[in-house]
């Protein structure tokens, strides 16, 4: 995953071409649309994919969107380094965070919402954005079966499944966005809304068949750290 964070001062003086834009929506669109036409593929995550899936790019909760994040398929840091040079950035941070580079082409500008919605569930230490953007997920969307339009939970219930630590990351998300939505000037329906997609997503979660991994590490539970701290991996926006 890469953050577009640094664009070159210079770039503005090369031509409209590589001319950095101040909105990071458009900003994100003109990325991802340059970096294709040199045949790279790239997908949108963070603050921007939230505005991008929400209806008309308006997302119920509002937040501050500091940069630019994107997940390319792997062996692409050659490519990937020439399209955002091209494109008008230097000394791009790349780094592997996520399992969610599998499903790129499912979608024109970002990654898949279950993908999506994973990326700020797995988080231990969460934000007031992170918060944010998993409201507006569950808001917007319905948690819904594999391959129909929506939030695929049993994709993210397959992958816990698999991954105790994963699931037990998603369990404590879950748990404290349900718990701190009263903190929010929501509505009681769009409160009700998120709190109920959140439970069904619990529930599907859970219900997905457990691996036999999951169950060895399932035993030892708490007693070892199953995450890494914030400065040992880095997150998007």
């Amino acid at each position: 995953m890469m953050s577009a964070t640094s664009p070159d001062s210079s770039a503005g003086s090369n031509g409209a071409a590589n001319a950095t834009l101040a909105d990071p929506i458009a900003e994100g669109r003109r990325v991802v649309a340059g970096a294709g036409e040199k045949g790279v593929v790239l997908r949108l995550l963070g603050g921007v994919a939230i505005v991008l899936q929400a209806p008309h790019g308006k997302p119920l909760l509002t937040r501050e969107i500091k940069d630019i994040d994107v997940v390319t398929p792997r062996g692409n840091k050659k490519a990937v380094a020439q399209a955002f040079q091209a494109l008008g950035y230097v000394d791009d941070e790349m780094f592997n965070a996520f399992p969610i580079a599998e499903r790129l082409h499912h979608e024109p500008l970002t990654v898949p919402l279950a993908e999506l919605l994973l990326t700020k569930l797995q988080i231990v230490e969460l934000n007031e954005r992170d918060e944010r953007d998993i409201y507006n997920l569950c808001f917007h969307h319905e948690i819904s079966s594999a391959g129909e339009p929506g939030i695929e939970g049993s994709l993210i219930g397959d992958l816990c499944a698999r991954d105790w630590g994963l699931w037990r990351t998603c369990k404590g998300t879950i748990e404290r966005c349900r718990t701190d939505l009263v903190h929010y000037a929501l509505g009681a329906s769009e409160r009700d809304l998120i709190d109920a997609r959140l439970a069904h997503l619990w529930d599907v979660i859970e219900a997905a068949p457990k691996t036999s991994k999951w169950r060895w590490r399932a035993k030892v539970g708490e007693r070892k750290r199953w995450y890494e701290e914030p400065e040992e991996e880095g997150q998007p926006d």
